[in-house]
């Protein structure tokens, strides 16, 4: 196998297909086979047996071709070859290849962005859910007490009933201090629950940088296979002329006509 094959992944069977086509259409008339070879230069020159065989049947095939058959055969042939060469250079299109590649890549990134967030999400509302309790807690304890604080001022309560306030107020105090420090504890995890924004901001940014770089490998796929743009004469665009003044490049009447004619000599 050459080293040209070796490169393009085709077959020994399509290469010598290939080449009888190329070989025939270049003599410019039906090939008939070359004669056989002696064993021992078949081979060193022919690697693949099956292969040989199967273009000297290619041969045969061809021989028996009328002309204007064989010229179409080999028209087609060498279409093939170029339709084959282009969609195989296109394949192993190295840019092409790293942005195809780079799909799946970002799909998995997102997913990891997607997984990051929802559990960050999750987090942060299970710190909410147990942290909101603790403080509705503590604002229905002070508003009762500010309340029984105020019939105090106003002398609506007992001695005993000032002392039972005094005593729930001192267990008020004791309980805020262990329920701030649980809300501490709350708050604490959701702002914790913030950092995936580091680890998803560059994941983030790895991503934009690989949608640059497929933009740029598609556009300059467009603009190197893309036909090129077709420039239109403006002059159909004109229109008729609705008033020559000030206008050279117009004719309106029939002596300017003949003036013209005659200085293009006719």
């Amino acid at each position: 196998m050459s080293n040209a094959q070796l490169e393009s992944g085709d077959s020994n069977e399509l290469e010598a297909l290939f080449d009888s086509i190329v070989q025939a259409n270049s003599s410019g008339s039906p090939a008939t086979p070359v004669s056989e070879p002696a064993p021992a230069a078949m081979a060193a020159e022919s690697p693949a047996p099956a292969a040989a065989a199967e273009q000297q049947g290619d041969w045969q095939m061809m021989e028996g071709l009328s002309e204007p058959a064989f010229t179409m055969f080999s028209k087609i042939g060498h279409l093939t070859r170029t339709l084959h060469d282009t969609l195989r250079d296109l394949g192993y299109d190295k840019s092409l290849e790293e942005a195809a590649s780079a799909i799946p890549d970002a799909r998995e990134r997102l997913n990891y962005i997607s997984t990051l967030t929802e559990q960050a999400a999750e987090r942060a509302l299970n710190a909410v859910d147990a942290a909101m309790p603790l403080q509705d807690k503590l604002q229905a304890s002070s508003a009762a007490l500010a309340e029984r604080w105020q019939k105090l001022y106003d002398k609506q309560l007992t001695v005993e009933e000032f002392k039972q306030l005094a005593a729930e107020t001192r267990e008020y105090f004791t309980t805020v201090q262990t329920t701030s420090k649980d809300t501490s504890s709350q708050l604490l995890e959701i702002m914790m629950a913030q950092d995936f924004q580091d680890l998803t901001g560059q994941v983030i940014k790895k991503i934009i940088t690989m949608a640059k770089d497929m933009e740029g490998h598609l556009l300059s796929f467009l603009v190197e296979f893309s036909q090129p743009k077709r420039v239109e004469s403006n002059s159909l665009m004109n229109g008729p002329v609705i008033s020559h003044e000030g206008r050279t490049d117009v004719v309106s009447n029939q002596a300017q006509v003949d003036d013209l004619l005659e200085s293009l000599g006719f």
